[in-house]
Parts: structure tokens; C-alpha cells; sequence
């Protein structure tokens, strides 16, 4: 590949994924924006994982938008990635996802990794879905 067809491509990747992010998760997230500007070439790889990820069930697919996102969530949870907990958990009550769903998968996570992703990050977004299932309501 020339490096004229690898700019190209980087450019292309950059220009889909934030199409992607706004898809997927409404908002194109910081550290995203920075992989794309500081590591394009790396992206475009990234780019590609994730859209295979989020593949839905009827391109063969076995999870749905709803259980991946809620899994993201958790994933975020273990890390202590609050920002990115609260996106992919937007995105997963977008999807049908509740408080009370993710607040039982969080003691799952808990069980097993301990009580400081509850306490540090877990409730917290919790919190936030459940805020969003009051507005919701009205």
C-alpha cells in the first residue's frame, strides 16, 4: 500500500468511525477523538473490532444491541471508566436497558471483583440510568 492509499484510508476510518460513534453511542468520545487524531493509523484496525462487535443479530450476531452494551457497561465498571460506563450505559437504556438490570449485573461484578467497583464507579452509574428512566417518565 503507497502511503498516498494508507492516508487515504486513515482519513476514510477517521470519517466512518465518528459516523459510528454518533450511531452507536450518540457522542464521539474523548478518547476516541484523540486515538483518531494522535494514532489514525491504529484506528483504522480499532474501527474495524468494534463495528464487528457491534454487528447486530441479524448480520449473525448472537448478542443484541442491548445485552453488548450492557456488558460494555460492566466491562467500564470493572476498569473504573466511569465516562465510558455512562456512555455505553445511555446507550444500553437507549436499547431497553434498566437500572435495576444493571444494578444486578453490578453485584455480579462485585461477587467476583469486589466491592470498589460498586463503590467506586458501579452505583454511581446506577444512578445515572436510573435518572434517565425518571426523566423518561416525565
Amino acid at each position: 500500500m503507497s502511503e498516498n492509499e494508507r492516508q487515504q484510508e486513515m482519513q476514510q476510518a477517521v470519517e466512518k468511525g465518528k459516523a459510528h460513534f454518533m450511531e452507536t453511542l450518540g457522542n464521539l468520545p474523548e478518547p476516541i477523538r484523540a486515538m483518531m487524531e494522535y494514532a489514525p493509523d491504529q484506528f483504522v484496525g480499532y474501527l474495524r473490532f468494534r463495528e464487528g462487535v457491534y454487528r447486530s443479530t441479524s448480520e449473525g450476531a448472537h448478542l443484541d444491541i442491548k445485552t453488548k452494551e450492557l456488558l460494555y457497561t460492566v466491562l467500564d465498571v470493572v476498569t473504573g471508566n466511569l465516562d465510558g460506563a455512562k456512555n455505553h450505559g445511555h446507550a444500553g437504556f437507549k436499547a431497553g436497558m434498566t437500572s435495576g438490570e444493571l444494578a444486578e449485573a453490578c453485584m455480579q461484578v462485585m461477587h467476583v471483583c469486589g466491592v470498589t467497583t460498586w463503590g467506586m464507579t458501579g452505583y454511581k452509574v446506577v444512578d445515572y440510568i436510573a435518572s434517565l428512566e425518571k426523566a423518561q417518565k416525565g
